[in-house]
């Protein structure tokens, strides 16, 4: 059988030892291969989990950054797809002969490497157990790192023989290291260990592998076979259950096949010299399943057994010695037991998914785990015991300059596609083995494994050095952040400098640099790992600092480079470049913060370090004296006192908020041009509109906030007309467009002509489109016109009147330039210890009250419309890291939890929030939980860390009212001195103070600690008042503390509610994991298609949408190999457009893909996860495949339920798409079980008036008809069509059906009911007419699903494609002279719900 393996990537990066990390980015990985074009690519920022229901497109935009202004426009497209093609050569097809096998074909690509071969050849089943070979071509050895191009005479058809070459020690080590790797293939223990990338997935457990062809159910007769549809108790609708052991399924293929007992290195190692010269490598310990102990050598011919034993070491070949050049065929020729289960294994390990075995590019971390055998494994013995990091040892020169590697990366040339793949790949490449490594070493080093730089020192004051990677702790050494918050700052001050690295890092000037920066969170420390600037530990750091200041901006020096370097980020970044006084009162140019450093490296190289303050300072959390917040924050209770002075704004908060004063500015423009139109005499007016300052703009915006008009075009253009010279009236033209703002603000973001070419993460939303930009205001076209010519001419040649206009607007909005819209930030305002010089305190002043208004624009803009986005379900977030991610991609931070905890409470759709509130409330409380357990772990010895945390989860979790700790009694102490020990007052010694904790004490920490932190109430002593009051759930609690913590549990049912033993004894805590933040770099060109391709589809040319994401798909794999969050993101939508256009077996099988990538990437439970299952459950009913299509949503369903609780908006959908499944299956009082449920949740979350709580009724109604039921069917049916009427109108088409369907109900109602006055009247003999009983057709029932998963398909006569066509190229011309590049939200069709992206 020809393996699975064509086609994932030969290579896949740590997937085999011999990855050879070939300088910077292991071009072994050259996936452009045709053959791959099944695997894939997306758009979402990669921690993006927001869960979309039906239409909910919110984050198509999400990650899509605001490429090059107008280079988006047809030509850039074109000239990228030439690109393209250049480099997706034809492939052809080679013969390979390998020793005692057939030849075989195998499919090529021209670009790639021979080492990719050696790849596949080390995969496939019958060539596996080979590692130490050459390919030859007419006699001549292929070059490993040759790319097939390049050698001569290889072509269609060419024969490659496989050539067994001598071992050395290194290969020897490989075949080994191979060898255990495919014994241990199907084994999942590296998985819960979190080691090597491997992860979970239980995907083929709920289809049996069945995706594809054979799935279909299988006919007996032309009845279908019953299949047994019901679901276990805990999932169905209202049970209180939530057992944690389903959430891994035990996998059958998991009980090992064992084919060995014992592999290990020989105690006789290493070959002393006499044996060396005889060719002897190494000795193998070994033993066989039938208790056949052996020892073998390897030598440079192959293995062989030896006459050694355990005790006398004899290096004799034995008779026979079965001299094999692999390890395979010998022990197959020593072991029958061996023989038979290598196959079978082998045989199982190809049939897997290559989802399931490709090596994830950042280790991803489960928080439960079953009780694994620990067994004996000489790989990863000897790996514990050497430096050995990713494949050290197989890379010259040991370990790794991992700054030479990550700066060597960044200065590829970037100039054509096939140039940036190859840079963006190593790029990528490297940062993902620099992760590893540096998660390793804080590991290490937290463990005591490493030796200090500074070993006199205290602890805390340590630093490390290991693996070319420098580690600091987040304690507050000498005093350095005493003014800030002393060891609070300190722990956020690596956060902050990690968001400055990832914005540096995306805007990607030439010529800056950088450091690898990595946070890791682990045992309750915080360590920064950075990379080692060449020559910085030589040199004291004052001589090395040529720019900044080394101590908070007393002294303070600049360099003209530098200045030339970040003036180029100065505007992504938008960081005003300004003037502070040093030491001496000479004033100094910065464009930075004081903090940011210059330090020249001894390669010459311009490096930039300390970035904790790119972003402006929050003034809601930084109370300065003398200094008042607008009203909005005031109302709200601020400024609060924070822990530390380092609060910093989010860059999606700057770039939202410049987008709104864009807005503005373009409004009032607008306004004064119309003034001036309407009376030529403008004297009056314009110095009016000069005085209506920010402050009445920024008031009147909470004002504005209550209004959410449905259209704002009306309004808008009656303020603009009526203003002829109404002096007051730009207030509400500037409160309008708060309101604009607040309608639109998840669409996409265009930022005028001003946008540079990235927005980091790009994750903000535009306040408006460029349409009805058009349309709000009439002023508007000619205030752009006039701006961008302001821009393009420099401000000469233009009437007087029309730049006084846009001097008055620029002032307005506080833009830094008077000529045209520019606004950026001071980051060193309010920063204690810097000084400005007298000649820029006005612009102090102006920088000053931007600040303010940005901090107010947080509270009163964005607070709002995140809660908004929550009412109409544009947002949906399920768990407290999807939460998360809503509030960052608004801008707001997490210390703002709170108070958006309290706007939700006074909303007065209070009731329809109650999953955000919930989802909120859990967050709050495990976070306050993870800081007290942060400092409770510092104070834990490593031999009690298991009975620590398991105490710390009684406390928290536990009902039992007096936890106790056991403090461990000393295994090593003899009995009769352990009783003494037991009845040591806990607390006693100083590392026994965490015992002492109580439940009560810990709950009312939390509480204090939501108060200061949070500036929330939480009137609660006990874990069960706090369930009981917010209606949270203790497993649900569970997750999100052993996730954020790193701990993780065996998986078993905790009685958490009994009040005579706690939950958890130190056996249930089985490791705890590092918690890890990273920049993650990417693939910008596969981003551009990715988002075309998204335009084009919403537009409705699907085709062409298809071929623009195939082909991002196909360079986010050349980027980040075939496992990534955003590839995840791309299959899905792929899967959803091959779904659209009819090829259900494709889109079955992308989005099989994106299940397995998901539960891969994200982790088995993510909300993501869990939105891929209830994708692929649709596929597979549309496929046929009945049973399978309900295994997945019974396990979608149990995943939200532990995740979230039933008591969720996206709960109605999947108890919907139940309900519909069962339906179809005939299971009408199960199916009624869950639709009822469906029912109510829609109704509670969407208002018993909404179009979706009138389909709920329909689907219902339905079922009760299926059951001849017909007077609750007419009642639910009664209740859809009140919606319909009351909400679409007499004449439209929805209602009119539903009428249609009540007269047919009611006829059937009556037919049912003269049947039986029949058999009442006549007894046995009445001639009863047949009814008609329809089971449902599995076409109606695909059809209501898909109506429910927001997928609508239109039947369109040729002529009404035409349309289409035409009108969609109106909308586009017109885009073009808006100068904007986004999609149209509507066209004509409301192309919107045809194809939810989600």
């Amino acid at each position: 059988m020809v393996s699975k393996t064509d086609d994932i990537p030969a290579s896949v990066p740590n997937c085999n030892p011999v990855d050879l990390a070939d300088e910077a980015g292991d071009g072994a990985q050259e996936t452009s291969k045709t053959r791959l074009k099944d695997s894939c690519g997306c758009g979402h920022s990669a921690d993006t989990a927001m869960v979309n229901g039906d239409g909910a497109h919110e984050h198509t935009e999400e990650a899509e950054t605001k490429q090059d202004g107008t280079a988006e426009a047809d030509g850039g497209e074109e000239s990228n797809e030439q690109e393209v093609i250049v480099i997706q050569d034809t492939g052809f097809t080679v013969k390979i002969q390998a020793p005692g096998t057939e030849p075989f074909d195998l499919q090529v690509s021209p670009q790639e490497m021979v080492q990719e071969i050696h790849q596949v050849l080390m995969d496939r089943e019958d060539t596996c157990h080979r590692t130490c070979f050459s390919l030859q071509l007419d006699g001549n050895v292929l070059d490993n790192f040759a790319e097939l191009k390049s050698i001569e005479g290889l072509q269609e058809g060419s024969l490659l023989k496989v050539v067994e070459e001598p071992y050395t020690v290194r290969e020897a080590r490989i075949h080994v290291r191979h060898i255990r790797d495919l014994l241990k293939s199907l084994d999942p223990s590296d998985a819960y260990n979190g080691v090597d990338c491997n992860s979970l997935s239980f995907l083929s457990i709920f289809t049996d592998g069945d995706l594809g062809d054979s799935g279909k159910r299988k006919k007996k007769g032309n009845e279908l076979e019953q299949i047994d549809c019901t679901p276990p108790e805990h999932i169905l609708p209202g049970s209180k259950e939530r057992p944690l052991v389903p959430l891994q399924p035990q996998n059958k293929d998991w009980k090992p096949m064992q084919c060995l007992k014992v592999l290990t290195m020989s105690g006789w190692n290493p070959p002393p010299g006499n044996r060396k010269m005889h060719g002897d490598l190494m000795y193998l310990y070994i033993v066989t399943v039938e208790e056949r102990h052996v020892s073998v050598t390897a030598s440079t011919r192959g293995f062989y057994l030896n006459q050694s034993t355990t005790y006398t070491f004899n290096p004799k070949p034995a008779n026979p010695s079965f001299l094999s050049h692999s390890l395979v065929e010998l022990l197959s020729q020593i072991s029958p037991a061996f023989k038979k289960n290598f196959t079978a294994l082998q045989k199982k390990r190809v049939q897997r998914h290559p989802f399931e075995r490709i090596a994830t590019p950042f280790q991803v971390y489960s928080w439960t785990a079953p009780q694994v055998d620990h067994a004996m494994d000489c790989v990863r013995a000897e790996d514990a015991y050497t430096s050995r990091l990713g494949y050290e040892e197989h890379i010259p020169g040991q370990t790794r300059d991992w700054n030479e590697e990550l700066q060597t990366t960044r200065e590829l040339p970037r100039k054509n596609l096939p140039e940036r793949l190859l840079r963006e790949r190593a790029i990528f490449k490297v940062h993902s083995d620099f992760a590893a490594a540096a998660t390793r070493g804080a590991m290490a080093v937290i463990d005591g494994n490493v030796m200090a730089i500074n070993p006199g020192e205290e602890t805390r004051m340590q630093m490390f050095i290991w693996n070319n990677i420098f580690f600091s702790l987040g304690f507050d050494v000498r005093d350095h952040y005493r003014e800030l918050g002393g060891d609070a700052a300190a722990h956020a001050a690596p956060t902050n400098d990690l968001n400055g690295v990832r914005a540096y890092g995306a805007v990607d000037v030439e010529g800056l640099y950088t450091l690898g920066t990595v946070v890791v969170d682990y045992r309750g420390y915080r360590v920064t790992a950075q990379s080692i600037i060449p020559g910085i530990l030589e040199r004291e750091q004052e001589q090395s600092v040529i720019y900044g200041s080394i101590d908070f901006g007393k002294t303070v020096v600049s360099h003209s480079k530098y200045l030339e370097l970040l003036e180029k980020t100065s505007r992504p970044l938008k960081v005003q470049r300004h003037n502070v006084l040093n030491e001496k009162n000479d004033s100094v140019e910065l464009c930075s913060s004081v903090e940011c450093k210059g330090i020249i490296g001894n390669d010459g190289r311009h490096y930039i370090l300390d970035l904790l303050r790119t972003f402006p300072p929050d003034l809601n959390f930084l109370p300065v004296d003398g200094e008042e917040l607008p009203l909005e924050s005031q109302r709200q209770g601020f400024p609060r006192q924070h822990r530390h002075r380092l609060a910093c704004l989010r860059q999606e908060l700057i770039e939202a908020f410049v987008e709104h004063r864009y807005l503005l500015f373009m409004k009032m423009a607008a306004l004064q041009l119309m003034q001036q139109k309407a009376n030529k005499d403008t004297k009056t007016d314009t110095p009016a509109i000069t005085e209506t300052s920010e402050t009445s703009i920024e008031n009147n915006e909470d004002t504005s906030q209550t209004q959410t008009t449905a259209s704002d075009s009306p309004d808008a253009t009656e303020v603009s007309t009526d203003s002829t010279n109404q002096t007051d009236n730009c207030t509400p033209a500037a409160s309008q467009a708060a309101t604009d703002s607040e309608e639109n603000s998840s669409k996409p973001a265009t930022n005028g002509p001003l946008e540079p070419a990235t927005t980091q993460n790009g994750e903000c939303k535009s306040p408006l489109e460029g349409k009805e930009l058009e349309e709000s205001i009439p002023g508007l076209a000619q205030a752009k016109e006039l701006a961008e010519t302001l821009v393009a001419e420099d401000g000469s040649g233009i009437d007087p009147k029309s730049r006084e206009v846009v001097l008055n607007a620029c002032k307005a909005v506080g833009s830094i330039s008077n000529t045209s819209f520019d606004i950026r930030f001071n980051p060193d305002i309010f920063s204690p210890g810097v000084r400005f010089p007298d000649d820029s305190a006005d612009d102090v002043q102006k920088q000053k009250q931007l600040l303010k208004d940005a901090a107010a624009f947080l509270v009163s803009c964005q607070i709002p419309s995140l809660v908004k986005d929550c009412l109409d379900h544009s947002a949906l977030p399920m768990d407290g890291a999807t939460l998360t991610e809503a509030l960052h991609q608004r801008g707001i931070n997490v210390r703002y939890l709170g108070t958006v905890l309290e706007f939700v409470d006074k909303t007065p759709a209070k009731a329809q929030l109650e999953h955000f509130y919930r989802i909120g409330i859990s967050e709050l409380i495990t976070r306050c939980a993870k800081h007290i357990f942060k400092t409770y772990l510092q104070g834990v010895e490593l031999s009690a860390l298991s009975a620590a945390v398991s105490h710390f989860l009684n406390c928290f979790l536990s009902s039992f009212p007096d936890a106790v700790a056991h403090l461990p009694p000393d295994e090593l102490v003899s009995r009769r001195k352990s009783r003494k020990r037991r009845n040591r007052v806990p607390g006693s010694g100083d590392n026994t103070a965490w015992a002492s904790l109580t439940p009560s004490e810990l709950w009312k920490n939390i509480a204090s600690e939501a108060q200061s932190y949070y500036h929330f109430t939480i009137q609660c002593e006990s874990v069960d008042q706090v369930v009981e009051k917010y209606n949270l759930q203790k497993t649900t609690l569970l997750r999100e503390i052993s996730v954020k913590t790193g701990i993780q549990i065996l998986i078993k049912e905790y009685n958490f509610d009994s009040r005579h033993k706690p939950a958890f004894t130190e056996e249930d805590i089985l490791n705890i994991f590092p918690v890890v933040k990273h920049v993650n770099p990417k693939a910008s060109d596969a981003f551009h298609f990715f988002q075309s391709g998204q335009a084009k589809v919403q537009q409705g040319f699907l085709k062409e949408g298809c071929e623009l994401i195939n082909e991002a798909l196909n360079l986010f794999n050349n980027v980040y190999g075939p496992m990534h969050v955003e590839i995840c993101a791309c299959l899905r939508l792929l899967a959803r457009l091959n779904y659209i256009m009819g090829d259900h077996p494709e889109a079955l099988s992308n989005q099989q893909k994106a299940v397995l990538m998901s539960e891969r990437v994200l982790g088995i439970e993510h909300p993501n996860t869990i939105q891929e299952y209830m994708h692929l459950a649709l596929y597979c009913f549309a496929n046929g495949q009945l049973s399978t299509a309900l295994k997945l949503l019974y396990r979608a369903r149990y995943l939200m339920l532990l995740v979230c609780g039933e008591d969720h908006p996206e709960m109605a959908l999947l108890d919907s798409n139940i309900g519909l499944v069962l339906h179809g299956v005939m299971e009408y009082d199960l199916s009624l079980r869950f639709l009822e449920n469906a029912l109510t949740i829609n109704t509670k979350y969407h208002g018993p008036r909404s179009l979706k709580v009138a389909l709920s009724h329909h689907l219902v109604a339905r079922v009760y008809e299926s059951k001849a039921e017909f007077r609750s069917a007419l009642q639910h049916e009664k209740e859809g069509y009140t919606i319909y009427k009351n909400q679409m109108g007499e004449a439209h088409e929805k209602t009119k059906e539903s009428s249609e369907y009540l007269k047919y109900l009611t006829q059937q109602a009556v037919a049912l009911q003269r049947t039986m006055n029949e058999i009442y009247k006549n007894g046995s003999n009445a001639s009863i007419m047949p009814l008609k009983f329809t089971a449902p057709s599995m076409a109606s029932v695909l059809e209501q699903l898909n109506i429910i998963n927001g997928i609508i398909f239109i039947p369109l006569s040729q002529k009404d494609l035409e349309n289409l066509k035409a009108e969609v190229q109106r909308r586009q011309q017109l885009q073009e002279l808006g100068k904007n590049e986004e999609p149209t939200e509507d066209s004509p069709l409301e192309l919107e719900d045809k194809i939810p992206i989600d």
